[in-house]
């Protein structure tokens, strides 16, 4: 038998090869996993109790095998396509009524699982709502033996449907408990967006959601992630690639420490003063603590004027301002009546780089600037963020 370094040498391919099938490590830390597999734990005891109560003790069938699959795909990967409502439903109400169809027109096991799961898969692929354990439930009608061809396509409604909808109702609820989104809704363009023609700044460096579009159809093959969240990941690897090349420059290295705020009750007249006398178009309004509870800028004015043109611009304004006598009044009069709430805040620490899609193409004009506790240290601009990306490109040069 062979040694020595000869004998090193011949077992290194092997030891390589050997290394590339172990799979890289799925993401996600220990808390996130163990979230999955107490969400899971609790997706199937709550669908069994609720179907063994409704079905009743003496039903033959009450919890079938493919929940187990769909519960790891709603608890462990929720933001999947795959896992989606209309997925984990119309997958398995249409393989359901596949499987019980095969079974009854073949009779053949092994041809009507066949035909089962190719018809399911096709229908699945047209109606958009490809779920992986839906090839299980086409299975479970054609193999699952008496119990369930004596239930013929009532097997449909239960227990496939009542199991999916009550497993799909206790991932809803536990997701957005546990801080996930889910359902996983795609990102829509605002009604502006949509009337612009041009590409949005953000987009006109580095790749456009039309590239990524056309990589994807030019893929042909389906992918278990939604198109939104594979665009938010390229978009942070941007981020990290600007933050090796230019280092690290944050909020707090660039904002404006002195800032002019104002309080909910301050009056509309009070925080218009404000703006003109310092030249600044926006207020960040805060509690008593300094907590940022919203913004109020030059366009929530106009907004509240409802000035859409510059006819009467200067009446409309002054009424809007003026403080109506007595207590009874039918328009807004305190800054806390027009302020956009629950407004876009970055932290001290957050990198720049974060601020390009907030300043450019989200529409945000003023991002305040908060510490742990949500108490306002500074406000950023885009003349701030502009300053930074030129002098961090001085500085790489």
């Amino acid at each position: 038998m062979p040694s020595g370094p000869e004998s090193q040498h011949t077992q290194s391919p092997l030891r390589a090869r050997l290394r590339s099938l172990i799979p890289l490590a799925l993401g996600g830390d220990a808390e996130e996993r163990i979230r999955s597999c107490v969400g899971a734990l609790l997706g199937i005891l709550i669908t069994g109790l609720i179907s063994h109560k409704v079905l009743g003790a003496q039903a033959s069938l009450w919890l079938i095998a493919p929940m187990g699959a769909s519960a790891v795909l709603l608890f462990a990967v929720p933001s999947s396509p795959l896992a989606q409502p209309w997925s984990i439903i119309g997958g398995n109400f249409v393989a359901a009524i596949v499987g019980v169809a095969c079974w009854h027109a073949l009779q053949d096991p092994l041809m009507a699982a066949s035909a089962a799961i190719g018809i399911a898969i096709g229908l699945m692929l047209v109606l958009r709502c490809l779920h992986p354990p839906s090839g299980a439930v086409a299975l479970t009608a054609v193999l699952g033996g008496a119990p369930v061809h004596a239930l013929g396509m009532g097997f449909v409604l239960n227990p496939v449907m009542l199991n999916s909808f009550c497993l799909l109702a206790v991932a809803i609820a536990y997701n957005r408990f546990t801080g996930r989104n889910y359902p996983h809704r795609p990102l829509g363009m605002t009604a502006a967006q949509k009337r612009m023609r041009d590409t949005p700044p953000e987009e006109r460096l580095g790749f456009t959601v039309s590239d990524l579009d056309n990589v994807l159809r030019e893929y042909n093959q389906v992918i278990d992630i939604d198109r939104d969240d594979l665009q938010a990941l390229f978009m942070q690897a941007e981020v990290q690639a600007y933050r090796r090349r230019f280092g690290e420059i944050t909020c707090g290295d660039i904002m404006a420490r002195e800032v002019i705020s104002v309080q909910f009750a301050t009056t509309l007249e009070e925080a218009w003063r404000e703006m003109r006398t310092h030249g600044i178009k926006a207020l960040p309004v805060l509690d008593r603590a300094r907590r940022v509870v919203g913004i109020v800028t030059q366009a929530d004015f106009m907004k509240s004027a409802d000035l859409d043109s510059h006819e009467q611009v200067g009446s409309r304004l002054r009424h809007l301002l003026r403080r109506t006598p007595g207590t009874h009044s039918d328009k807004p009069e305190v800054v806390g009546q027009i302020m956009s709430k629950q407004p876009q805040t970055a932290s001290v620490d957050t990198h720049v780089a974060s601020l390009v899609p907030l300043l450019g193409g989200k529409g945000h004009s003023h991002i305040p600037i908060v510490d742990g506790e949500r108490r306002l240290v500074g406000i950023v601009t885009p003349r701030d963020l502009i300053v930074a990306l030129y002098r961090g490109s001085l500085d790489a040069a």
